[in-house]
């Protein structure tokens, strides 16, 4: 990864190696009206997709606007690198949302197991979209289950006099998928009439476990 600077006569020690190359600040002041006409047009969805990138590049090369987004984000990226290099709270964070968004991939290829969580359909003529959004919706599902019912075991935890500390909660993920049953049979029961939910299963010290579905 590279680090860019605006102070050519800088040094930034360990850094240094990095650190070689530089943000054009004159281009960015060039263009700045200009960029902020782009900024709000986006922000009020006046602007086409395609209208912007003939505003940010021709023939495979960008313009001066386009240069000039792309040292302006060198900034924020620069900034970025530096706090993730040294602040470990936020190399956790970022861990965190990482393994969250792998492991919504993870279900995702778990529910579309026919072709090992591959689609391989052209995006209209062929279904792809409806594809994914049936896996969308099934996923949506499986999250909004797991939601339902952990909520559930967190109260009824609770109201057993267990104590359940928000610490221990935000380590829970609906995503788990380890007790959905993707193949074979299924069993369908009638929910509890006063919840609304399945029956819970009981471990051997007679607290909440895991729920029927």
């Amino acid at each position: 990864m590279r680090l860019w600077r605006t102070n050519i006569a800088a040094v930034y020690g360990p850094l240094e190696h990095m650190s070689r190359h530089v943000v054009r600040l004159d281009r960015i002041r060039a263009h700045w009206a200009d960029m902020l006409r782009v900024a709000g047009s986006l922000t009020m969805g006046t602007v086409r997709a395609y209208d912007l990138i003939r505003m940010l590049s021709a023939d495979g090369r960008a313009t001066g606007l386009g240069e000039a987004f792309m040292h302006y984000g060198r900034i924020f990226k620069t900034l970025h690198l530096l706090q993730f290099l040294h602040d470990e709270g936020y190399r956790r964070m970022i861990g965190a949302q990482l393994n969250v968004q792998e492991a919504r991939h993870r279900l995702a290829r778990k529910i579309a197991f026919g072709n090992r969580g591959q689609l391989r359909q052209r995006y209209r003529e062929e279904g792809m979209e409806d594809q994914l959004g049936a896996l969308g919706l099934t996923l949506n599902a499986v999250v909004w289950w797991n939601s339902l019912y952990i909520d559930a075991a967190v109260a009824r935890l609770r109201e057993q006099g267990f104590p359940v500390t928000d610490e221990m909660c935000a380590r829970l993920s609906p995503i788990a998928f380890d007790h959905i049953n993707f193949l074979g049979r299924y069993a369908f029961t009638r929910a509890d009439l006063a919840t609304g939910l399945q029956p819970f299963h009981q471990d051997s010290l007679g607290e909440a476990g895991q729920a029927n579905g």
